[in-house]
């Protein structure tokens, strides 16, 4: 079964555990890592301004830590290191599902 990664990014702080996590188990520099954290908003509306939003894409580079980088329970780094746990990793049907019920997420496919 195929593998992704599902992020609430409701609970996301933008703290960039997830990129550091990655770029240091895989000796890269942070803008090369599997994952990236992007900065949206704010926004200006005719009702004021929106909440900023911060929310982690993952890149070509991730290869979900199976080149050894995984944490001792088998979680890629970013997963196992985010701080407001809001990245999960597992089958997509069952992420699909999750996201279904809780649309203030993201699902990313990962070809690893």
């Amino acid at each position: 079964m195929k593998k992704a990664v599902l992020v609430d990014y409701y609970y996301c702080t933008g703290c960039h555990t997830c990129e550091i996590a990655c770029a240091v188990s895989h000796d890269l520099p942070t803008e090369q890592a599997g994952v990236v954290l992007n900065h949206i908003g704010p926004w200006e509306s005719s009702r004021g301004p929106w909440q900023d939003d911060y929310l982690p894409f993952w890149t070509k580079n991730c290869d979900l830590c199976q080149g050894g980088q995984a944490a001792h329970d088998g979680t890629p780094m970013c997963v196992h290191h985010c701080q407001a746990q809001c990245i999960k990793m597992g089958e997509v049907d069952e992420l699909a599902r999750e996201l279904a019920e809780r649309p203030n997420q993201a699902l990313y496919l990962i070809e690893a």
